[in-house]
């Protein structure tokens, strides 16, 4: 028989095991500082506890934790404003505006995978990252970009197949995750 307690720490403990990684994930494309966002998704956790002890019911627990996760983070910007003298410490930082819980799973999955797009395309290099969104993005056929560039077509063609595969290998993990 599990009692209140065993059970508690079995919601928990799936909790963390299951959503941990993409929640982690989440957090750190937003916060760059590690510990920081080591302590968001603890504080995160703490709260899934609050409301288990409440006996909330989660349409959707992974929606749940990136709602809150995602308000969290707005929290911490919102406290690093009030802190400093810089009026512009919120623009800097490319806060994330607050999830309503009234928002659709869906829609909330759409937010976060843009977001892991554009941390995807960030930390492609720089010229298989600009051939790729001309491309891609503004449609530039291949000899346009080069010549605004001065790059030949096949090394534009060759650094866009490289950005393709940066970005196939850097999102594996989000896509991994979505299946």
């Amino acid at each position: 028989m599990k009692t209140k307690a065993n059970q508690r720490t079995f919601a928990m403990t799936e909790a963390m095991q299951t959503h941990s990684p993409r929640l982690l994930s989440m957090i750190g494309g937003r916060i760059r500082n590690e510990i920081e966002a080591q302590d968001i998704a603890q504080d995160v956790f703490i709260e899934f506890l609050e409301a288990y002890d409440t006996d909330q019911v989660f349409d959707s627990l992974r929606s749940w934790l990136m709602k809150v996760a995602q308000n969290k983070i707005l929290d911490r910007f919102r406290k690093r404003k009030t802190e400093s003298n810089y009026r512009d410490d919120i623009e800097t930082e490319n806060p994330i505006e607050p999830i309503s819980p009234d928002m659709p799973d869906d829609e909330l999955e759409r937010a976060w995978l843009r977001q892991q797009m554009a941390d995807a395309l960030e930390a492609c290099p720089a010229e298989q990252r600009e051939v790729f969104i001309l491309h891609e993005l503004e449609g530039k056929s291949f000899e346009e970009i080069a010549e605004s560039t001065g790059r030949n077509v096949n090394t534009l063609l060759s650094q866009k197949r490289y950005a393709l595969q940066f970005l196939r290998n850097y999102l594996k993990e989000t896509y991994d995750e979505l299946e």
